[in-house]
């Protein structure tokens, strides 16, 4: 069983989610967005995973159970256990249910690494703290990377 999220990746998360919701109600493009939720198991060919944030998008209808999202979000910890598993295991087995993106959120590096997944060619882009994700599956959707690291960051700092 995995380990309940820490603050860290709780706490962003759950901003991406509102942002996401924030894009589906308020966005001309918003109605893209299907549904998110987070903490959602995953069924992959070999595992059940635990992702932390799951977004369906251009299905025009609610997903069915066990459905794969078209987008996986993953927020992983500095430990190296958690940084294979997310860079690794996970992209592996996310690519061979058919999701289109599989991003990593990483604080310990200060980035996010997009994993497009596309036919026989898949692209990997590494967003660097400062700029703003857009994905085309999302169109007008912007993630601003600095702020979701905010949110990890003021968990992190030790409390007097």
């Amino acid at each position: 069983m995995s380990p309940h999220p820490a603050r860290t990746e709780r706490d962003p998360n759950e901003e991406l989610g509102r942002w996401l919701r924030d894009y589906q109600e308020g966005h001309p493009q918003g109605s893209s967005l299907d549904s998110t939720l987070h903490e959602e198991t995953v069924e992959t060919k070999q595992n059940r995973r635990r992702a932390d944030r799951v977004i369906w998008v251009g299905l025009r209808r609610l997903p069915a159970e066990g459905e794969p999202p078209t987008i996986i979000v993953e927020f992983v910890s500095p430990v190296k256990v958690s940084q294979d598993r997310g860079y690794v295991a996970k992209r592996a087995e996310y690519r061979e249910i058919d999701v289109k993106e599989y991003w990593v959120v990483d604080r310990s590096r200060r980035t996010m690494t997009v994993f497009l997944f596309s036919g026989e060619k898949d692209e990997d882009r590494v967003i660097p703290e400062q700029q703003s994700y857009e994905s085309s599956l999302l169109p007008g959707f912007q993630l601003p990377l600095a702020r979701l690291l905010a949110l990890a960051d003021r968990w992190s700092k030790k409390r007097r």
